[in-house]
């Protein structure tokens, strides 16, 4: 593995591992069972997979280029990130017995997963504008993007899951009335707020 390499695998690492929506939906989901976080994260590779493909077609500059569009999106991934907060909070709402995470037949955790990735268009600039500084100019440019871009899958693959089995490895405490209530709050705050977020920004700006 070249320097390159070495250096865009760290630095992809790092953003990989940044809380943000992708992390506290992840978080969510493994509340609920080891399966639904592990599939959470699989939805999450997924939308990536989505990103990787605007990005080697081009189509992720049209989204600089026509920025109605960039903020339809980005209104759209704030509006599902603010709904999972809000359904998350009104969870709460239930018997201290029952409070916690939705049911598992409620949760959609891959599906959950993907949107929460696919509907960012942040995703797809991010990778717009870190890739191409890192593939050499006197070779081939797609079968380097492509590496790099499967390496940022590789990450999440590896990530989202173990922050998932992290979560289920806690799970007995975690779901502890006060504990799961506690959490629940914090997560469906997080998300509220991460929506929010998303939301505002275009309206603002």
């Amino acid at each position: 593995m070249d320097g390159q390499l070495i250096a865009f695998t760290g630095i992809a690492a790092g953003m990989v591992a940044l809380p943000g929506a992708d992390f506290t939906v992840v978080v969510r989901n493994a509340l609920v069972s080891r399966r639904h976080g592990v599939a959470c994260a699989l939805g999450i590779a997924g939308g990536l997979l989505v990103h990787t493909t605007l990005v080697v077609a081009g189509v992720a500059a049209v989204l600089v280029a026509v920025p109605p569009l960039f903020r339809a999106l980005q209104l759209l991934g704030g509006a599902y990130v603010l709904y999972l907060g809000a359904r998350t909070l009104w969870s709460l709402r239930r018997p201290a017995a029952e409070a916690g995470p939705p049911p598992p037949s409620a949760a959609h955790p891959l599906r959950q997963g993907f949107v929460t990735n696919a509907l960012n268009p942040k995703v797809s600039l991010t990778f717009l504008s870190l890739l191409p500084q890192f593939v050499p100019r006197d070779g081939p440019a797609l079968p380097r993007t492509l590496l790099l871009a499967l390496i940022v899958i590789g990450l999440t693959l590896v990530w989202f899951p173990a922050v998932a089995l992290l979560v289920d490895r806690l799970g007995r405490w975690l779901r502890e009335p006060r504990a799961a209530l506690a959490l629940g709050a914090g997560t469906g705050l997080a998300l509220a707020a991460l929506g929010a977020v998303l939301l505002l920004e275009p309206l603002l700006s």
